[in-house]
């Protein structure tokens, strides 16, 4: 099937509004907020860093060969062929969702995935699932709980998510790409269910008839310690939780979420925030615009790339990095993809290797030893020097607005080996990823369709 066209999308999502708006005309849009939990304890034994790390950028690498299966011309991006990608699951960078759903208040813990729309949990009887250490939810026990039917916008029509089979709205949701063996898969009965979420520390609110994915079929996934049972879906797709609270007015399509950094020892918990809940910002806030490019990404339009005060002129050759015609290039952020990649195959001159030749001229002139790959996909390492503060910094220059990057954010650090290496990876298309994120208010607002950003100290983000 080919790729959905973004005006098509546009028109999906309003008969989505008028459909889920019947019971909810009177709803004035608020705000509502969940702890997004980082595990400590995801693989079993003791890793040093460099094995941790070099599980991340694993990760790292499923993400980015997803993202070249589903963002190119003609890719199939639903039903059968839904790909998102899950690697192993890191210890320390994995952010869990926990709420509660059905008539019997369920407890569920769900991977936060702003690449991907279907929210999902394992389902009894299931014929066959991942270890999770919560009770599985049995839809069976509850009374809020029914299935999608086939005449649902969901099922049917072109632009449908799911397909209609035996009378039951179903899906089949493959996590990965093609070339990877034996890729995890979840398949299940598209349903609806009531989701309890919490408005503040105390109070919580049930929303009745959310969709989601009860998930009988789960083959391939290794969430090493059990503590997830499903994904929580935050794109632009119809079936995302973001998508159905703006369809059902809950809350206006605006989203937050913060990142403690992963160096944080006391792992506090991030904040997931919808609607009204997002706090006013502190200082000054960046806007630029979300492009419509016929997928369910957030891509955004990056004119230039500075490293530390030098700007490398990429705006000298206008167009570098939008989207080329077999589906490569362009740029995007992405809470999935770990660290920050740029496009090393950007037409005329490659902005990867100009970007970390500006990175190798900055270190090489302190007279950093530089030494050999110690990381997987990170090339660029030198051995520390006591006392030095001084790394280099990042600046994207989308339209209309900058992302500074810290030093600290820019590298990784492994202090007990005495070594750091730029965190950044060489890919298909420039990707801002979550190692990049850290510290920063990230605002996705589709009320004025554009990505928001502050720096914020996200540890004084109180849930």
């Amino acid at each position: 099937m080919a790729a959905i066209p973004f005006f098509s999308k546009a028109m999906l999502f309003l008969c989505l509004i008028a459909f889920f708006q019947v019971s909810f005309a009177t709803s004035k849009p608020t705000g509502l907020s969940m702890k997004l939990i980082r595990r400590d304890s995801l693989y079993p034994g003791n890793l040093t860093k460099v094995e941790r790390i070099k599980r991340l950028l694993q990760l790292s690498e499923f993400r980015a060969q997803y993202l070249d299966s589903v963002l190119r011309p003609n890719a199939t991006a639903d039903l059968d062929t839904v790909r998102v990608p899950i690697g192993r699951v890191p210890d320390n960078h994995l952010y869990v969702v926990e709420l509660k759903i059905g008539s019997r208040l369920h407890p569920v813990k769900l991977l936060m995935d702003t690449g991907s729309g279907l929210i999902w949990t394992q389902c009894r009887p299931c014929k066959k699932c991942f270890r999770q250490q919560l009770p599985m939810y049995d839809s069976r026990t509850s009374t809020s709980y029914h299935k999608l039917p086939c005449t649902h916008p969901l099922c049917q029509g072109d632009h449908k998510r799911y397909k209609c089979y035996n009378n039951e709205c179903v899906y089949s949701v493959r996590y990965g790409v093609d070339s990877r063996p034996n890729p995890p898969t979840t398949k299940g009965v598209a349903s609806f269910e009531s989701f309890q979420f919490p408005v503040d520390n105390i109070h919580t609110r049930v929303i009745d008839d959310m969709v989601f994915g009860c998930s009988k079929d789960n083959q391939n996934f290794d969430f090493s310690n059990g503590e997830i049972s499903g994904i929580l879906g935050l794109s632009l797709a119809p079936d995302s939780l973001a998508t159905q609270f703006a369809s059902k007015g809950i809350t206006s399509y605006r989203f937050s979420y913060c990142l403690v950094p992963f160096s944080d020892e006391l792992v506090r918990p991030s904040v997931l925030r919808f609607g009204d809940d997002i706090p006013p910002p502190v200082g000054n806030l960046q806007t630029t615009q979300i492009l419509p490019n016929g997928f369910y990404h957030y891509h955004l339009e990056l004119l230039d790339i500075s490293v530390g005060w030098y700007r490398l002129g990429f705006q000298e050759q206008p167009g570098i990095f939008r989207v080329r015609e077999d589906g490569s290039g362009g740029c995007l952020i992405d809470s999935g993809s770990l660290i920050s990649t740029i496009d090393q195959n950007t037409i005329g001159r490659n902005a990867y290797k100009a970007v970390m030749r500006a990175f190798q001229a900055y270190y090489d002139s302190n007279n950093f030893q530089r030494i050999g790959k110690v990381v997987e996909s990170l090339p660029l390492c030198y051995r520390s020097k006591p006392g030095f503060k001084d790394y280099m910094t990042m600046t994207l220059h989308f339209n209309g607005a900058d992302y500074d990057i810290d030093g600290k954010y820019m590298h990784y650090f492994s202090e007990e080996d005495g070594f750091f290496c730029v965190a950044l990876r060489p890919a298909s298309r420039t990707i801002l990823g979550s190692w990049q994120q850290q510290n920063m208010r990230i605002i996705i607002n589709m009320d004025v369709a554009g990505l928001q950003w502050v720096t914020e100290t996200c540890a004084d983000d109180i849930p």
